[in-house]
């Protein structure tokens, strides 16, 4: 609960630098999210270069944080592996709230930056990071060390809680 309490959006980051076993252990957490028919339909894309995080700035307004995060997850989904296609959505969903708990729980700063389901986003990570005809990218995770100290929110609402019906 701890490290779902203290999970923040985080779009500043210092510059440390995050080791590779700590972005295996975040990735093992996504691929441990459920999914639908245990289809497990995702792909992950790590970005560590500077030149490719930069690209990523001019095509996505909202991605701006990448210029001082220190990697990136990008989170795809495969249709070709998809069971129940009209899961896609939930299923990567789960995979990239993994990555961000994971995240969290190492001590980085992370934010969901979406790009399903604008066809413009598509288009341009498809051709960005080429990928194949069946993958379709999600949403991209940057990664680093917050740059402010951030405290757990309560964001717990009982108004939005109804038993047994509304």
């Amino acid at each position: 609960m701890d490290t779902i309490l203290k999970r923040h959006s985080v779009r500043s980051f210092s510059a440390k630098s995050i080791d590779d076993a700590t972005i295996e252990k975040i990735l093992h957490a996504g691929m441990s999210a459920p999914s639908a028919m245990g289809s497990k339909p995702w792909h992950f894309i790590v970005i560590s270069d500077r030149d490719v995080m930069n690209a990523v700035t001019r095509i996505h307004p909202y991605a701006q944080m990448l210029l001082q995060a220190q990697r990136a997850i990008l989170v795809c989904g495969d249709e070709d592996a998809e069971i129940l296609p009209e899961f896609f959505q939930q299923n990567c969903a789960a995979a990239t709230e993994n990555v961000l708990i994971a995240a969290t729980s190492f001590g980085l700063g992370s934010v969901w930056v979406g790009l399903y389901p604008n066809e413009q986003y598509r288009q341009d990570f498809k051709r960005l990071f080429n990928l194949p005809n069946s993958i379709e990218p999600f949403a991209l995770v940057p990664l680093g060390f917050s740059d402010q100290t951030l405290q757990p929110l309560n964001r717990f609402d009982s108004s939005r809680v109804h038993f047994n019906g509304w």
